[in-house]
C-alpha cells in the first residue's frame, strides 16, 4: 500500500511540473506564473524528479 503512495505522489509532482511548465511558456495563461522563465525551466526539473519517485515507488511494488 506504502509503495502504490509513492506512484501517486510521484505521478501528481510530475503533472504539477507539467503544468508548471505549460505556464512558464506561456501556453496557459492567466496567473504569476505565465511566461516565466523561472517556470519554463523549474517545470522539467520538476516533471523528472515526480517520475524519479513514481518508478522508485513500482519498482519497491514489484519486489
Amino acid at each position: 500500500m506504502r509503495n502504490r503512495l509513492w506512484v501517486v505522489v510521484g505521478a501528481v509532482v510530475a503533472l504539477l511540473g507539467l503544468l508548471f511548465t505549460l505556464q512558464g511558456t506561456d501556453v496557459i495563461g492567466g496567473s504569476a506564473m505565465s511566461g516565466t522563465t523561472f517556470w519554463a525551466v523549474a517545470g522539467p526539473i520538476i516533471i523528472v524528479i515526480g517520475l524519479v519517485v513514481a518508478a522508485a515507488g513500482a519498482r519497491r511494488r514489484g519486489r
